[in-house]
């Protein structure tokens, strides 16, 4: 029986030629008991659909009914857990719980009260910080304590609007974990908004698409035995079969296609190019070797004595060669990051990058960090222009914005160069990144986490405009993640770091994967899950702090015990 219902449902914002349609004909029925995950682009509508089911909106027409009531306003029996935390700051952990226990059952006693906070407190996990508040918490306790509280007022049916987009890749997995275990214990209906195809294939019965145009996709049915073992997922045909399909539906309908192609790039030289005769005397060893860290210790003074971040790192990297540093939090991938860009002094051993020890910041070594960090005063364009003014200055004027306007067009800008960087959104903004990155033309391109704060979709999407831009430089590059499948797409190796302090490298991957690369094309190639285990499997052995061994490296991997982790 189904106990929601989406009927021709239709939604939108603005009046006469301002207007946008987020939803059309959105029709749908859950069933009582089932897990419904919707999984789509920013901006398609998501969150104003499960808006609408919470009774916070309304439809323009159609309707949305629940156990064949229309909805009309918030309700107890359907209880919402947000994106952000929105908990009373100034309320323990506890005390935010009862607070939604004594709106919904008033008149329970005191202690019956308490008694049922302590119980969902103690359900995620959350016991020993039940007198905390929420400003002692981490982003992971705290989104504990929302979902303690949607399941303290015992609704009939849980939303989840993007609950974990916020977190870090392991806490985020592991409360994922938590709330499916939670449901299995009553079968609770639940509908998940998510950007995460493999969050939505764990945990769903249905995962259905939200298409750009604000139209719902055909369901995928999840045939998977519950209950679903994360680190089995890898070695599971099934999983992998349903991973191609829903990634494969998602890059037709919101990625592809999107970059014009009408400019091309003027032959100009940056300033910190290698003069052509050196070039050529030095061109065949420098080739092999043309960024090398050697014996490289970075070590902070503290109170109780110098701590060593980073010993003994060892690396040779080839001209043109993309390199994934990936490894746990803490582990000092962006302190080789920093010390690679001159950013963050070398406390002993070296850099050398084309022949020439690294030493301060330069633009020859360019940088893509998490926040693109613009002017945002300025246009898209203009926040390129700072670089490549200084970069070419033997260029004319029209040749530099060639420059520029050439490499915001390859991420996709062609028709928002002109916008202040206040307007755009996030995934724009971080497109300007790359593009100023690029537009440098440097020796050595430093990505650290470009994509961390971006939804899964959205990173997707910068994902292909990346390789398709590196595919067209060969730029040398090095790109810090904690994403296993960014790093086997961009890179042609693997570096995995052991777990700080004294963090080094662990083990090294050679990915022999073709170019050029696509997510659609990898998910189906024969190896690719087999790499992805080898990845999986390091991170698993470090996850609890293990104890760092001595540098491997490897070529083809072999397949592993299906034991994994994100």
């Amino acid at each position: 029986m189904a106990i929601l219902s989406f009927d021709n449902l239709c939604r939108g914002y603005g009046h006469g030629t301002d207007r946008s349609e987020i939803l059309r004909n959105i029709s749908m029925d859950v069933e009582e008991g089932e897990f419904i995950a919707i999984l789509g682009f920013s901006g398609t509508g998501k969150t104003t659909l499960i808006n609408m089911v919470a009774g916070l909106d309304a439809p323009d027409t159609g309707s949305v009914t629940f156990k064949g009531q229309p909805i009309k306003g918030p309700g107890p029996e359907r209880g919402l857990v947000f994106q952000s935390y929105s908990l009373m700051p100034w309320l323990t952990v506890k005390g935010n719980i009862l607070l939604a226990v004594e709106a919904v059952f008033p008149k329970l006693s005191k202690a019956e009260k308490s008694a049922k906070a302590d119980h969902y407190i103690n359900m995620v996990g959350l016991g020993h910080a039940t007198s905390r508040r929420p400003a002692e918490l981490s982003g992971g306790m705290r989104q504990r304590v929302s979902v303690a509280r949607a399941l303290a007022m015992d609704p009939e049916l849980l939303l989840l609007d993007e609950p974990l987009s916020a977190l870090d890749a392991l806490t985020r997995a592991n409360l994922a974990d938590e709330i499916l275990e939670i449901w299995e214990q009553d079968k609770k209906t639940c509908l998940l908004i998510t950007n995460d195809v493999d969050e939505a294939i764990l945990m769903a019965d249905r995962v259905i698409v939200l298409n750009p145009d604000g139209t719902l996709a055909d369901p995928f049915p999840i045939t998977l035995q519950r209950p679903r073992d994360r680190s089995a997922m890898n070695n599971d045909e099934g999983f992998k079969k349903l991973r191609a399909e829903i990634t494969k539906y998602l890059m037709d309908v919101g990625i592809e296609a999107k970059v014009e192609e009408t400019r091309t790039l003027p032959s100009v030289t940056p300033i910190h190019s290698v003069p052509a005769a050196v070039k050529a005397a030095q061109a065949s060893p420098l080739d092999e070797r043309y960024l090398t860290f050697s014996k490289l210790d970075k070590v902070y003074p503290t109170p109780k004595g110098p701590l060593t971040v980073v010993e003994d790192f060892d690396l040779k990297v080839n001209k043109g060669e993309f390199i994934s540093l990936i490894g746990h939090s803490g582990c000092g991938k962006s302190t080789v990051l920093t010390m690679a860009a001159g950013l963050n002094p070398i406390s002993s051993g070296a850099i050398r990058l084309d022949g020439w020890h690294v030493e301060g910041a330069d633009p020859e070594r360019a940088v893509v960090f998490q926040s693109p960090n613009l002017f945002p005063w300025l246009t898209a364009k203009e926040n390129v222009s700072i670089g490549v003014d200084k970069v070419y200055p033997r260029a004319s004027r029209a040749e530099r914005q060639d420059v520029v306007e050439y490499y915001l067009e390859r991420v996709g800008l062609a028709d928002s160069m002109d916008k202040s960087a206040a307007d755009l959104s996030n995934g724009m903004k971080q497109r300007v990144g790359i593009a100023r990155a690029f537009a440098l033309s440097p020796k050595l391109l430093l990505l650290d986490e470009p994509f961390g704060m971006l939804d899964s979709l959205t990173r997707w999407e910068l994902q292909e405009v990346l390789m398709e831009v590196w595919s067209r430089t060969k730029v040398t590059a090095i790109c810090v993640t904690h994403d296993v499948d960014e790093a086997i797409l961009l890179a042609d190796r693997v570096v995995m770091m052991t777990n700080g302090p004294q963090a080094t490298i662990g083990k090294i991957t050679d990915v022999k994967l073709p170019r050029p690369r696509t997510r659609k094309a990898l998910l189906e190639h024969p190896d690719y899950y087999t790499y992805r285990q080898e990845v999986l499997d390091f991170l698993e052995e470090y996850e609890h702090g293990a104890k760092p061994k001595s540098p491997t490296s490897g070529g083809k991997p072999k397949l592993k015990s299906p034991i994994a982790a994100e």
